[in-house]
C-alpha cells in the first residue's frame, strides 16, 4: 500500500484554544461557515470524544457527496485531534482511508499555528494526482479561513 503524506501551516492572531474548541465543535459549525464544502455532519455513534463515527455530507462545492469518520484522538492538553476518513466517495475510489492529524500550536504572540497532515492510505500502489492532494489542502485552508472569520466575528464564542 502506497502512503502520501502532505502537511502545511498557518499562522493566525487567535489563540489555539479557541480554534481547538471550534474543531471540537466542527459538526455545528463547519456547515454554518462553510455551506459549499459542509451540508451536515452527524454523528452516528459516540459522544464527540474519541471513539466517535461521524457522517458527512458534502455540499455543492465539492466534488463528492459523502464520507464517514471516526474521531481517534480528541488532546485537549495539545490542542490536537486525529480522525480518519473511513469510508465514502471522498476516498475517491483511490484510498482505504484518510488519517488527519490537526494541531494548532500556540505561539509566543498569544496566536497558533494551524498545522494539519493527512496520511493518504491508497489502495496498492495507487498515486494520488497533484491536483487531489491541492484540492484537500485548498479546501482545508478555506475551512480554516472561514471559521477564523466567523471567531473574529464572534468573539464571545468558543
Amino acid at each position: 500500500m502506497a502512503v502520501i503524506t502532505s502537511e502545511f501551516e498557518i499562522a493566525s492572531s487567535l489563540p489555539a484554544s479557541k480554534f481547538f474548541n471550534a474543531y471540537r465543535d466542527f459538526n455545528n459549525i463547519a456547515p454554518k461557515v462553510d455551506p459549499e464544502t459542509y451540508k451536515t455532519l452527524v454523528d452516528i455513534e459516540g459522544d464527540g470524544g474519541a471513539g466517535t463515527i461521524r457522517d458527512i455530507s458534502f455540499g455543492d462545492g465539492v466534488p463528492f457527496t459523502n464520507g464517514k469518520l471516526k474521531l481517534d484522538v480528541v488532546d485537549s492538553n495539545n490542542f490536537s485531534i486525529i480522525y480518519t476518513i473511513f469510508e465514502g466517495d471522498i476516498l475517491m475510489g483511490q484510498l482505504d482511508s484518510m488519517t488527519h492529524h490537526v494541531k494548532f500550536i500556540p505561539s509566543p504572540d498569544g496566536g497558533c499555528v494551524y498545522k494539519p497532515t493527512v496520511v493518504y492510505n491508497c489502495k496498492g500502489e495507487t498515486q494520488l494526482p497533484e491536483e487531489a492532494l491541492n484540492m484537500v489542502k485548498e479546501g482545508f485552508k478555506k475551512t480554516f479561513n472561514v471559521i477564523e472569520g466567523f471567531i473574529h466575528a464572534n468573539p464571545q464564542t468558543y
